[in-house]
């Protein structure tokens, strides 16, 4: 799976369901099944797109509201076939 995928696979699941944007986030332990998740929270976070919240027992991410068109569009880009479903 070419990693541009797998990162936009990466935003998807962050931005559906719980719908961690801002303050609302997930621990990083549920995304395991990603094998580069390292190199993504790194470039993620590194563009301002991740906030990483740091807790005592675990450490959880979100995505930056602030950012919110860039990152729909990233998705929609590598995963046409989710066009629109993202709020």
């Amino acid at each position: 799976m070419p990693i541009e995928l797998e990162k936009a696979q990466f935003l998807y699941k962050l931005a559906r369901g719980k719908k961690n944007w801002g303050d609302c986030y997930d621990r990083i332990e549920h995304f395991k099944r990603f094998p580069n998740l390292k190199e993504i929270l790194k470039n993620f976070s590194k563009s301002g797109w991740l906030i990483i919240h740091k807790k005592t027992d675990y450490t959880a991410v979100s995505l930056n509201t602030e950012y919110k068109k860039e990152i729909v569009e990233f998705i929609e880009k590598y995963m046409p076939y989710i066009k629109g479903t993202i709020e």
